[in-house]
């Protein structure tokens, strides 16, 4: 082979290569443009998808029980478990033991969920149990408010707790969300550690969804194809604009370089190509990607995303549909 033909195939092997990589992306066709009402009707379908997760004939499911954003961490009951026998002797033994404690104090509380999110009745239980008296303001509004003071009772709490072994399951986000799986493991560590004069039942076991992925996965998995669908011709709409084509979440997203240009389309401005790695071949490279747009995501006012960057690099479906999602919910209205 003669020396131009051997330059040839090397720079033609050097092209290939690159087509493969970012070139291969920007050479994509541009997708059919949708009508407005089109796109609009599909992102529509793909949120109802996430709010309506298919449960159980007969539950009793609220979108605000599913929906929540890529950065929110609350463990939920699966309406299913709340039809449990033992759990439910597990609420009204709680709820009799607290209210017997409580007597003096003249409160009442009926439903654990509403009675507890505010920290009144659980800084009033703990005062009593403990026999120490907490600096907090005694009727709290405003949901600051409230918030501190299950600040405070929680540290109080967790530092009576936790040295003697108990793994903390709750928080002030939790409890204030109304989470009735961490209000329960407070409440029953609580009666265990004062060796309250109840019998809790044995062997409680609930079923818990962590957040709206893991309810649409498992219980829905015949409407992962529409939100699917819904978040590409999200993308699409803005990565269109540097005729980039979006088909398969689950990998066109796990090099980062999508994910970096698309945060400066949706926030108007050109990314500095030194910044990240165009054509990645490493894992630490596509990684850097990752967590660079992840910085842009907080730049642009988003919270940091609880997945980890080497969750979408490796593949990791929910963690990529999350991260979309919180993009989505954010940026759905934008041009």
């Amino acid at each position: 082979m003669s020396g131009t033909a051997t330059a040839s195939a090397t720079m033609q092997s050097a092209k290939m290569k690159k087509d493969e990589s970012f070139l291969g992306k920007l050479g994509g066709t541009l997708a059919r443009k949708k009508k407005s009402k089109e796109v609009s009707d599909l992102h529509e379908e793909g949120k109802n998808a996430i709010n309506a997760p298919m449960l159980p004939t007969g539950t009793d499911i609220h979108p605000e029980d599913t929906l929540m954003e890529e950065n929110a961490e609350r463990i939920m009951l699966d309406p299913t478990s709340r039809e449990n026998l033992k759990f439910k002797d597990l609420l009204k033994v709680l709820i009799d033991w607290i209210n017997s404690e409580l007597e003096e104090e003249r409160i009442i509380v009926k439903d654990l969920e509403e009675d507890c999110y505010d920290g009144q009745v659980l800084q009033k239980l703990f005062e009593k149990l403990s026999g120490r008296k907490l600096n907090v303001a005694e009727v709290t509004q405003s949901e600051i408010g409230q918030k501190q003071k299950l600040q405070t009772v929680l540290e109080a709490v967790n530092e009576l707790l936790r040295p003697h072994g108990w793994t903390i399951e709750w928080s002030v986000d939790s409890i204030h969300s109304k989470n009735l799986v961490a209000i329960v493991y407070l409440l029953v560590a609580l009666a265990m550690h004062f060796q309250a004069p109840i019998r809790l039942p044995e062997h409680v076991s609930v079923q818990v969804v962590r957040d709206a992925f893991d309810t649409l996965l498992d219980h829905a998995p015949d409407k992962l194809n529409v939100v699917k669908t819904s978040l590409i011709t999200f993308v699409n709409k803005h990565l269109n604009k540097l005729n980039l084509e979006v088909t398969e979440l689950e990998t066109q997203f796990a090099d980062g370089v999508y994910l970096v240009l698309l945060m400066g389309l949706l926030e108007d401005y050109f990314v500095p190509l030194y910044n990240f790695f165009l054509t990645p071949e490493s894992f630490e490279q596509k990684v850097h990607n990752v967590a660079f747009a992840f910085e842009l995501m907080q730049d642009g006012g988003l919270k940091k995303p609880k997945a980890r960057p080497e969750d979408v690099v490796n593949l990791n479906l929910k963690s990529t549909l999350r991260v979309l999602y919180n993009l989505f919910t954010n940026y759905k209205n934008s041009e």
